[in-house]
């Protein structure tokens, strides 16, 4: 018997300017699965990232993650839920600059008593345990965020987006400032934080170089019906 889908689409239809982006008549993935999504610039990946953290709402159709149905919930309920059940990497980090190491990877569980919950012990023992798995090291949890390279920035937003153990976790494009090598090393390791968790994994990404890394890729084109124009 197959596992139950953590997310699920279902004739899902949203566009911008009266202009259709995203048809997907059907698009499930597997709770605890590593999904590679595939698509050129510009043909909606993002916008679908978008719908399924919620912050954006189909036109038509349903969206439901992690066993609840996005589209029927108020703004502030899906800002709940995002913060409960979603760990996000951005293509860009979105660290703040300012702040340290420390407080980059704890700032998510101010906004959750759930992922709060989840960590046993005391929580820099965790961020350690975390940055320690992602090959960086704990020296830096005081440093500022903005005094760190690309490489180091990228596993501080992995750790903030995987601690308190999130069912889904959601990255576009969390490897387009690495060599294929150090984009590589990064999955890996990210990946097997995942799997210990029971974390659902769905990256996005152009480089198919990546398809051997993940248990399943999907080809936006294939299950999109609409000529996306959006990223």
């Amino acid at each position: 018997m197959s596992a139950a889908p953590v997310i699920a689409l279902e004739d899902v239809q949203f566009g911008y300017d009266m202009r259709l982006v995203l048809d997907i008549p059907k698009l499930w993935i597997e709770q605890g699965s590593s999904v590679l999504l595939r698509g050129v610039s510009g043909g909606g990946k993002s916008t679908l990232l978008g719908l399924l953290a919620g912050v954006l709402m189909p036109g038509k159709g349903g969206v439901e993650v992690a066993g609840q149905a996005l589209q029927g919930m108020r703004g502030a309920a899906r800002d709940r839920f995002r913060a409960d059940h979603l760990g996000v990497i951005f293509q860009q980090f979105n660290l703040l600059q300012f702040l340290s190491v420390r407080d980059n990877i704890a700032l998510g569980l101010r906004f959750s008593r759930l992922r709060s919950a989840r960590i046993s012990g005391p929580l820099d023992a965790e961020i350690v345990r975390l940055l320690q798995a992602l090959q960086l090291n704990p020296e830096l949890m005081q440093r500022r965020a903005g005094t760190l390279s690309v490489g180091q920035q990228q596993r501080v937003a992995a750790a903030r987006a995987l601690i308190g153990r999130p069912a889904v976790l959601l990255a576009d494009e969390p490897t387009s400032a690495l060599d294929r090598q150090a984009a590589t090393a990064f999955l890996q390791l990210m990946s097997a934080q995942c799997r210990a968790a029971g974390t659902t994994v769905l990256v996005v990404s152009h480089d198919e170089s990546l398809q051997p890394l993940f248990d399943r890729t999907i080809s936006l084109s294939e299950i999109n019906h609409a000529g996306g124009t959006h990223a």
